[in-house]
């Protein structure tokens, strides 16, 4: 793509060629990423000039704030909306004109579990140094430009963190766009300790506009619409099914291994992209996992996909059990469901412990391939 017609134009272009169609939600917020684009051609605020320290840590604290920065430094964005609106696409295109050389895109987990291990590394050498300033010039010397994708805060310990670490990146004068399912005032809202987060909200609040895009289709509801949610058995077919879907609802994104945590420990998801994520049946319910770790998946991904769901047998009443907690998790968070599996969601456990109970599910299941489900929005 040319960087010359800017974000704008790239976004006409699209639709001129009939790739995207007109949305007037979408042309405001494209008219807005156009604005920053135009604003940061060039932008470097960050002189990548360092005074010779000895090690890495020495070098990056004679990075100093840039305390002297124009009140004026370009604002960030914050872009909002319901899944499948068009929101990643947007600021993509923005990331891809933006002519700033430092600049960097990244889903918001992996940036938090790369801050995580950071502070792992500041700890481990053990220097009277404030941690978050040592991560916070690192991260600025390595970008000017911050684009995040699904941003999301789980819990008040990575607000606390980030609360600092914001702090210090605004201070060296990064702008930071980012896209979310949630506005900046609910993040965190009914968690544990969310009124300790009110400070880190304002932070946002006064280095990003914030848009609200109320797209008026759900573009990614509008790519499936029509297309079976379940496919038995579990064949190759099946497989290159759910391929196709993972690869339309991923529009274009790379998948990668994703790590959520959960009550302080990694829970390691196979493959995700844009809010999608697949595993296969042994992974999820074949493992010691609990509601805990399902509540994880079903609050961060909007779609799930899953391989190779066996008829479910009495003797491994375990996996049964974690499969009734999973579908309730997804369900009353109004994830979209597809899956490859040995039989109908009618035939998979008929007899044994729990029947009754898995009774629910099956309901649940063939709800969820409904038409008026794949409606709800999803619950984060």
């Amino acid at each position: 793509m040319s960087s010359a017609i800017g974000v704008l134009g790239e976004y006409r272009a699209l639709i001129e060629a009939g790739r995207l169609e007109a949305d007037p939600a979408q042309t405001r917020a494209a008219e807005r990423l156009d604005a920053l684009w135009r604003r940061l051609r060039g932008y470097d605020p960050y002189p990548s000039k360092v005074v010779s320290h000895n090690g890495w840590l020495g070098r990056l604290l004679n990075r100093k704030r840039v305390d002297e920065a124009p009140d004026d430094y370009p604002s960030g964005l914050y872009l909002v909306g319901e899944v499948g609106h068009g929101k990643s696409m947007l600021m993509d295109l923005f990331f891809e004109q933006a002519e700033v050389k430092r600049k960097r895109r990244i889903h918001f987990h992996q940036f938090m579990q790369e801050v995580h291990a950071r502070l792992h590394r500041v700890h481990r050498a053990d220097m009277d140094v404030d941690p978050m300033e040592v991560i916070a010039a690192s991260i600025a010397a390595e970008a000017a430009l911050l684009c995040f994708d699904e941003f999301q805060v789980l819990d008040i310990g990575d607000g606390q963190i980030l609360a600092r670490l914001f702090e210090g990146l605004f201070s060296r004068a990064v702008v930071v766009v980012a896209t979310s399912n949630t506005p900046p005032d609910d993040l965190l809202r009914g968690g544990t300790g969310c009124d300790l987060l009110r400070p880190f909200i304002d932070l946002l609040k006064r280095h990003l506009d914030v848009l609200v895009l109320e797209a008026a289709r759900d573009y990614r509801r509008d790519r499936l619409r029509g297309i079976a949610t379940w496919y038995a058995p579990a064949n190759d077919d099946a497989r290159k099914a759910l391929d196709a879907i993972f690869a339309n609802l991923a529009g274009g994104a790379i998948p990668r291994t994703e790590i959520l945590r959960v009550f302080g420990r990694n829970l390691e998801v196979p493959i995700a992209a844009n809010g999608v994520a697949r595993f296969d049946f042994a992974t999820l319910c074949a493992r010691a996992l609990g509601s805990g770790d399902f509540l994880a998946i079903a609050t961060h991904f909007p779609t799930v996909l899953i391989d190779g769901i066996p008829k479910l047998l009495p003797s491994n009443f375990d996996q049964v059990r974690r499969f009734i907690t999973l579908v309730d998790a997804l369900y009353e968070h109004r994830v979209k469901l597809y899956a490859s599996a040995a039989a109908p969601p009618s035939a998979l456990y008929l007899a044994g412990e729990g029947t009754k109970l898995f009774e629910r599910t099956l309901s649940r299941l063939e709800e969820m391939q409904s038409e008026a489900y794949a409606t709800l929005a999803h619950l984060p």
